[in-house]
């Protein structure tokens, strides 16, 4: 088979990997991919949101299966387009993604058919989001309603904090269109856990947990960011929880959304927070996690392109999902300065260390070859090293070992991960 991966960061290097691992693949293109990628795949310069570039790139070099990873170009509706012109697509429809892209609509969802997650209301006036906010008790999280690269959720902890995010969102267009419409929900405390899982409509197949790292700094301070690491599995999601939420979050979720016509069919996020008075939904995202996937996906045991292509026909009660029996930390390398104001353009040593390596994996997020062949920093989070080992503390000592023999000017990371 013919494989486009659609998308150029960590998540998509994870997706191509354990896709090439696959008896059934044939050619695997990557577009936009990046300077890491293009050593597993042959990276297209088409950009993720250029649908229409995207469909003819498809048609012209018979793909038989274009995966669809990042937010917008589901948001935007690609794969119902790659769909109209009978190309199969792995990721939801347009309608499906919403409950990603309208954070309105998700929590809509959940208060409809009773999925536990946060007390909250929905605002466009501003006025009337002050008058609702002046009676609630603080902190409280103010959300951007539409994408916002992940930095549309403030922590406020007092209710002025909350006025000036409201105010900044629906009067001063902070988010632009993405903020035009806010959720004001209250604070919930609890460990944070994130569970991916395999959905084809009807059928929902969890993946193994991970926890992700949000803050910049060790001892999660500093600002919110794409995420800074992660480690699968969690530590305190037990089997009794995994159940639980099976039952009352998974389940229901999946099924609410066949009932609202729009089965969803691809990888629901499902971020998570277990709370004193049992597990609730912080958010849903239409899709693979960065940098969870960096994490999960090398414990699959099962062919992934199998997976897929069950997902798209609705087949997957009748297919195999199979995980080792270990333990995986992804450290993420960062750009001095991420998430605020960093260079680029930094040539990147030590990374020829781990050819071959079956235990630690390099999965490049923001890099670029330069015309003297050498790659070079291209974003704010260039790498993620993974470590795969018999446990959590085996894997965190490898992960940073390796991160030890990797190195590029300015080059931040976080020492802690893996350990909460």
């Amino acid at each position: 088979m013919n494989v486009l991966v659609i998308g150029g960061g960590g998540r998509e290097h994870a997706i191509i990997k354990k896709l090439s691992e696959s008896r059934e693949i044939g050619a695997l293109y990557c577009a936009p991919g990046n300077g890491g990628i293009a050593q597993n795949a042959v990276c297209v310069d088409i950009k993720a949101t250029d649908i229409h570039g995207i469909v003819d790139f498809a048609i012209e070099n018979k793909i038989n299966l274009v995966v669809v990873a990042p937010d917008d170009p589901l948001a935007m509706g690609m794969v119902d387009r790659l769909q109209m012109h009978g190309i199969k697509a792995f990721g939801p429809t347009k309608a499906a993604a919403e409950i990603e892209s309208s954070k309105a609509f998700a929590k809509n969802l959940m208060r409809k058919y009773n999925i536990p997650t946060a007390d909250y209301a929905v605002f466009e006036d501003y006025e009337a989001a002050r008058a609702y906010i002046e009676t609630r008790p603080a902190p409280m999280v103010v959300k951007a309603d539409g994408l916002a690269l992940g930095k549309g959720v403030l922590i406020c902890e007092t209710r002025e904090q909350a006025l000036e995010a409201a105010q900044s969102m629906l009067l001063e267009s902070r988010f632009g269109k993405s903020g035009s419409r806010i959720v004001v929900e209250e604070f919930m405390t609890g460990p944070e856990v994130s569970v991916l899982a395999f959905c084809d409509g009807k059928t929902v197949v969890p993946m193994v947990s991970a926890q992700d790292h949000k803050r910049a700094f060790d001892g999660d301070r500093g600002l919110n960011t794409g995420g800074m690491g992660t480690f699968s599995p969690s530590r305190v999601y037990t089997p009794q929880l995994a159940e639980q939420c099976m039952e009352t979050i998974f389940i229901p979720t999946v099924r609410a959304m066949q009932q609202e016509g729009r089965p969803f069919k691809g990888v629901l996020y499902f971020g998570l927070m277990l709370t004193p008075d049992g597990p609730k939904v912080l958010e849903y995202n239409a899709r693979f996690g960065d940098p969870e996937t960096q994490v999960v996906l090398p414990r699959l045991k099962s062919d992934l392109l199998e997976i897929f292509l069950a997902c798209i026909d609705g087949t997957l009660d009748q297919t195999e999902v199979l995980w080792y029996d270990n333990a995986a930390v992804c450290v993420v390398m960062a750009s001095g300065g991420y998430p605020e104001k960093y260079q680029t353009g930094y040539p990147i040593s030590g990374l020829n260390a781990f050819a071959g390596s079956e235990d630690v994996f390099v999965y490049h997020a923001g890099t670029k070859k330069a015309e003297d062949g050498t790659l070079r920093t291209a974003g704010g989070r260039v790498l993620g090293v993974t470590a795969v080992a018999k446990n959590l503390d085996c894997a965190i000592e490898k992960a940073y070992a390796a991160v030890s023999l990797v190195s590029f000017q300015d080059a931040h990371y976080r020492r802690d991960i893996g350990v909460k």
